[in-house]
């Protein structure tokens, strides 16, 4: 507050976990939070009223997910890369930025036959677990539990709030993508796919249906959410839209030592290969145990 005023405002999360500490999170499982801030004194006021209330509550460590860098004189925890794209200018100004192999890949999946439809049902949403199990599995990562997207339905897709492209070839579900709307912004938030398919590019189709009926939709910004930048296929794979490349920086202060920190990502390890081998089934479960705490 300021003169009896709002001069900056961050919804944040508490998560109390016995593999991952207590921590304050804003927000959990999103790609990035940004703050509602006055100016830039306003910021640094914030996150000290912050770092003051997570002492009291005795969290392990506070971490910030900006969608844009806004403590510059912070060291960022981690970096990622966001991408883009601005829908405003109409269906066919934003279909002309896609690269000349992006175009190939889409022609090369509707002449095999591939057809994505678009879709809100609860059915919808099963079939993208399933895939998504698959595509986790191949990852060497456990999926995460159904009833995370069964709320996602609830809350998101069943309000006309988002909406499952599922791409089929030969009477099958071989690839899909779930989105999110809202107001006139759309965000990809989650792809899978059968990799046995990879050939047929259908994931191409699926995202540029996914952008034309977010056009359709009224939307004038599509996000593509974050990005590591060691996944170098995926990247390549975003940067084939025509969408503004920009960097997502995380911020992450440690109350035992009371600083800021720098997380070194840990994703690859032996329990990635434990995890390729795993029957899904088990799989499954492994995400429902461990998933919560992953925030």
């Amino acid at each position: 507050m300021r003169n009896g005023k709002i001069a900056a405002l961050l919804p944040l999360m508490e998560v109390n976990s016995i593999l991952t500490g207590k921590r304050g999170i804003s927000l959990p499982f999103t790609d990035y939070c940004e703050p509602l801030l006055t100016d830039h004194k306003a910021s640094f006021a914030m996150v000290d009223f912050l770092i003051d209330y997570g002492r009291q509550a005795g969290w392990n460590y506070l971490e910030l997910r900006p969608e844009t860098p806004f403590l510059t004189e912070i060291p960022a925890s981690s970096l990622f890369y966001g991408h883009t794209l601005d829908l405003s200018q109409g269906e066919q100004s934003v279909f002309s930025q896609f690269r000349d192999a992006t175009w190939r890949n889409i022609r090369k999946a509707g002449r095999e036959g591939v057809v994505v439809t678009i879709q809100s049902s609860l059915d919808s949403i099963k079939e993208f677990y399933r895939l998504n199990c698959i595509t986790r599995r191949d990852h060497g990562l456990p999926p995460q539990p159904y009833i995370f997207f069964q709320k996602i339905y609830e809350h998101v897709i069943a309000k006309k709030r988002g909406f499952v492209a599922l791409a089929s070839y030969q009477a099958k579900n071989i690839a899909g993508g779930l989105y999110f709307h809202f107001g006139t912004m759309a965000i990809y938030k989650f792809g899978a796919s059968d990799k046995s398919y990879q050939h047929l590019r259908a994931n191409n189709l699926v995202m540029g249906e996914a952008i034309k009926w977010s056009c359709r939709l009224g939307c004038h910004r599509f996000d593509f959410g974050r990005t590591e930048p060691e996944n170098t296929g995926l990247l390549q794979f975003k940067r084939g839209w025509g969408a503004r490349e920009y960097e997502i920086k995380y911020y992450k202060y440690d109350f035992r030592h009371n600083t800021f920190i720098t997380d070194q990502l840990n994703v690859k390890g032996p329990h990635n290969l434990i995890f390729r081998r795993m029957p899904i089934l088990l799989l499954q479960l492994v995400g429902s145990l461990l998933y919560r705490h992953m925030a």
